[in-house]
């Protein structure tokens, strides 16, 4: 299980150049631009912007297919069901079978506000080191606390993938067959589940052990933060140019609403 989330953070385009707690501020801002529209008009303009970030970010288009599949399921295993169920206005039926506009259009919304934010996301991690994205999201005043649990998070979680994936290797050396679906099988993933899930309590419970041992949490010995305010035209323009976006989606939205 390879996160690798800054795995291209070492290229040279304006996305990467771009001082890392402004762009933060600002992606944010317009992540959040995105989750508050609600009209279908707006989505096309809300595509173009994510085209465009994500042209300038020089990202590879297989980086976001890959790191789209797993949410990818699981937003598709959320709306499945909205056509055949939400609406009144039926547009295609099959005997009991109906499709209704109102849910499809649900779809279409749901789905593309989901690929917009989940690119801008991408943009904003993948194109600086992750611990830069830590130290910034430090310097503009985030918990300690939240912080310190981001970086373990994301440290530990490919170690416990790789537990995983040994254990899954020992059960098909003792003749586990993957691709049998019966109750024994399912009983055997029960069981690899909870032993993994125990094995990470254990092994967070021993990482907490050695930081207490190691002055984790002793105020007096805190570092002092580098609060050196990095701003070059380029961030700024940037900055400025972002929350221009965001706030025209915004106001945009309020139009339509009205």
């Amino acid at each position: 299980m390879r996160l690798a989330i800054d795995k291209y953070a070492y290229l040279t385009s304006k996305i990467h150049r771009w001082e890392q707690s402004s762009k933060l501020v600002a992606l944010l801002a317009l992540i959040f631009a995105f989750a508050f529209v609600n009209k279908l008009v707006l989505l096309p303009a809300m595509i173009a912007v994510t085209i465009v970030l994500y042209t300038l970010s020089r990202l590879p288009f297989s980086f976001l297919l890959n790191r789209l599949c797993y949410p990818g399921f699981f937003i598709a295993a959320v709306v499945i069901f909205l056509p055949f169920v939400a609406g009144d206005t039926v547009i295609f039926s099959i005997g009991w079978l109906k499709i209704r506009q109102e849910g499809c259009l649900s779809v279409v919304l749901i789905v593309t506000r989901f690929i917009c934010i989940f690119t801008a996301s991408l943009v904003l991690f993948g194109t600086a080191p992750f611990l830069t994205s830590i130290k910034a999201m430090r310097s503009l005043g985030l918990s300690d606390t939240i912080v310190d649990m981001m970086v373990l998070s994301y440290r530990y979680l490919e170690e416990l993938g790789e537990m995983r994936t040994k254990m899954q290797r020992a059960m098909k050396l003792r003749g586990f067959q993957v691709k049998i679906f019966n109750f024994r099988n399912l009983n055997t993933r029960a069981q690899l589940i909870g032993s993994l899930l125990i094995r990470s309590y254990d092994r967070s419970k021993r990482i907490y052990q050695a930081m207490i041992l190691r002055g984790y949490g002793n105020k007096s010995g805190k570092y002092s933060q580098n609060r050196s305010k990095k701003n070059d035209r380029l961030s700024s323009v940037a900055f400025w140019i972002t929350i221009l976006i965001a706030s025209c989606f915004i106001v945009a939205e309020i139009f339509y609403r009205n």
